[in-house]
């Protein structure tokens, strides 16, 4: 079995003025199914790396597929806008509920969060050599500082949730076919109440969800 690398990717939206870097773990390492009793909302875990897809209809009709990565406020990092609370649009499909972003000129979601947040200033000449390069290419600079936006890291309790279609194309060892021909892709029962959640599963949709 190959050893999962953790390693940074790039994303954005259509027409580019969303950019972010996410890491990854990949190959993607499967999580055991909870039972009802460890996780009576349903609810998805966290402090793992996981990969879903939800039968509710925000994101059905949004169509998107979930990445939670392992430490939000270290394994995601948006370089632009500066501020998405502001510079984004802004969906809720709940009043209090999570931010569902969007690009105002292309419409594409590429994040959904709640929680604090931060801006951090990143030296490019310091980071390790894999970020390095993609802060090079996403941020047009060759040295000195990059102002990015993050989950904030102290006493980080919220939710981010990235959007796997967001993804930049022909990065290596990147494949979305593999996610779900590897059955990594967990899919969750939140389109009723509690009192008719079904567990989550591997391999096949709840109702009304979609591969």
């Amino acid at each position: 079995m190959t050893s999962s690398v953790r390693r940074p990717y790039t994303g954005s939206c259509h027409c580019g003025s969303t950019k972010y870097i996410l890491y990854l773990n990949l190959p993607h390492t499967r999580i055991r199914i909870p039972t009802k009793e460890e996780n009576p909302d349903n609810r998805p875990p966290t402090n793992v790396q996981l990969f879903y897809r939800c039968n509710c209809t925000s994101c059905q009709k949004a169509g998107i597929l979930h990445i939670l990565p392992i430490s939000p406020p270290d394994d995601f990092l948006l370089l632009a806008p500066a501020d998405p609370a502001t510079e984004l649009g802004d969906y809720q499909a709940r009043e209090g509920g999570v931010h569902w972003y969007f690009c105002k000129t292309c419409g594409m979601r590429c994040f959904s969060f709640i929680g604090p947040s931060e801006v951090i200033d990143v030296d490019v000449e310091a980071a390790e050599e894999g970020l390095r390069d993609l802060l090079r290419k996403k941020a047009k600079i060759e040295g000195g500082q990059v102002k990015a936006w993050r989950a904030k890291k102290e006493g980080w309790q919220g939710y981010l949730s990235i959007n796997a279609g967001s993804l930049d194309v022909g990065q290596e060892g990147l494949d979305l076919r593999e996610w779900n021909e590897k059955d990594w892709i967990m899919y969750l029962d939140l389109l009723q109440g509690p009192e008719s959640m079904e567990l989550p599963r591997y391999g096949i949709p709840h109702k009304e969800g979609m591969y």
